[in-house]
């Protein structure tokens, strides 16, 4: 049976549980769903399908795996490794109404939402009972919490408080032959068996469908401080980076910005910046808490860190839309970066104190294959984002030279006892260089746990594992 025949089987089944407007056939509409934010990558789905209900995903699923129809799932679509594409066509399985924070339970710290719950949505949400939930990427405005678990995303706060997988108890999931369980328990502290819920966060949709999450919360500090350091040279900006955690500094985030960056940011959204003249780098070094003496003795000695590695000028952000201000500026920088130019982003991840070491091999690099690089990121974790511009070079020499130096790149990064992805994940586009990381039998225990879950290889099929 051909996959157009296959889903001519399955339509009438869907189309008799489901409403009209959860059905999408027609080519202009499936568009929209055939691509996200990595690249300009587009895989059109033959039939988009929105479920409402958890037995909708399990009669979706279940008909799919018994037709042999591959089935990709969609959070909001602002995945940077090409996650979410449908590759192989078939069924796409947007979870854009799967969009209720079910309870938030003050007295146990935990709130229950649905996968398409907008990070910033519920962020906002429990801030509003003193709670926080820290992973912040630099997509919180947009993206759904369910593809934060899919990627264990991160962003500028998880170098103090952790990524998503610290803070998820719970998972309800509906696997690829339409059971549907919890993975967990709703506790702090849980020994009991294997960890499917630790299983499931990172695994790109590749294992089962998650339909509802249990968040564990923490009390929202009340105050933050911050601080902009301007460095002379962006290799003695990411050498300051582990001297603040010498000095036994806890910042709740330490960002690293090359001025190109800064620059494009800026531009693109018609800002401005308070440049210091000759400074090639800067840090953004955040402060959080509820005692505003304890906080400011913090500050004080990141500031006289900074200044001993060589900081050229350290300023204090004087309000809170001056503290908006610069976060927007670094969080704008990634998506920004793509108006420049044709461009690929890496998502290198080493220990921190090798950060410097990372950028100077990044740069000798980009140097020998003749392109140039903005790089900026997490530095207080080791995250940096590396966006390889084309630039003026030629077709055929960003063509032939451009796997050879991610390669190079990510071989520094195994090198110095780091990885190929901090929190972008590997998707579809990644899934080639996963030889770096991983021997070939740590890969056939990831396989072999692919096969148990999904014997048909119908969920996410293409991603993550090299062909």
């Amino acid at each position: 049976m051909t996959e157009t025949d296959a889903i001519k089987t399955i339509l009438a089944a869907l189309q008799a549980n489901f409403d009209e407007d959860q059905i999408i056939l027609d080519e202009e509409r499936r568009s929209a769903y055939d691509h996200d934010y990595t690249e300009d990558l587009h895989f059109l789905p033959a039939v988009v399908v929105k479920p409402r209900s958890v037995e909708q995903v399990q009669l979706v699923a279940k008909l799919c795996n018994e037709n042999g129809i591959p089935l990709t799932v969609r959070g909001a679509g602002t995945g940077l490794s090409g996650g979410a594409l449908p590759i192989q066509g078939g069924v796409l399985l947007s979870m854009e109404y799967f969009n209720r924070i079910i309870a938030i339970d003050t007295a146990n710290f935990q709130a229950t939402v649905e996968p398409g719950v907008i990070n910033q949505v519920f962020q906002d949400a429990v801030a509003e009972h003193g709670l926080f939930y820290p992973p912040d990427p630099a997509s919180k405005g947009s993206c759904f919490l369910g593809g934060n678990i899919a990627h264990n995303s991160g962003g500028p706060r998880a170098l103090k408080y952790g990524v998503t997988r610290d803070y998820v108890l719970n998972l309800e999931i509906v696997t690829a032959d339409g059971t549907r369980m919890w993975t967990g328990a709703n506790t702090l502290k849980n020994s009991t068996g294997y960890s499917l819920t630790h299983l499931m966060i990172g695994s790109e949709g590749t294992l089962a469908i998650v339909t509802k999450i249990v968040f564990k919360l923490i009390p929202k500090p009340q105050q933050t401080v911050l601080m902009l350091a301007a460095f002379a040279d962006a290799k003695a900006a990411c050498a300051a980076v582990s001297k603040v955690f010498m000095a036994g500094a806890n910042p709740s985030a330490l960002e690293f910005m090359e001025k190109s960056g800064i620059e494009i940011s800026v531009k693109h959204l018609q800002s401005h910046f308070q440049y210091i003249e000759g400074a090639e780098a800067y840090l953004l070094i955040e402060v959080d808490g509820n005692a505003e003496d304890q906080m400011m003795l913090e500050c004080e000695t990141i500031h006289g860190v900074l200044e001993t590695a060589g900081a050229m000028e350290v300023f204090f952000a004087q309000s809170a839309d001056e503290k908006e201000h610069y976060w927007r500026i670094r969080r704008a920088i990634g998506e920004t970066v793509k108006a420049v130019s044709v461009y690929k982003e890496e998502d290198t991840v080493v220990p921190r104190a090798e950060l410097p070491v990372l950028l100077e091999g990044v740069k000798a690099i980009g140097k020998r294959y003749g392109f140039e690089s903005v790089c900026y990121g997490h530095a207080g974790d080791g995250n940096l984002h590396v966006n390889i511009l084309k630039g003026d070079l030629s077709d055929e020499a960003w063509q032939s030279g451009l796997n050879p130096a991610i390669r190079e790149i990510f071989e520094l990064c195994k090198k110095l006892g780091g990885t190929i992805s901090g929190e972008h994940g590997i998707g579809y586009v990644q899934k080639s260089f996963m030889d770096i990381p991983f021997e070939p039998a740590q890969l056939a225990v990831m396989k072999a746990i692919k096969l148990a879950f999904d014997p048909k290889g119908i969920l996410n099929p293409g991603k993550i594992f090299p062909d």
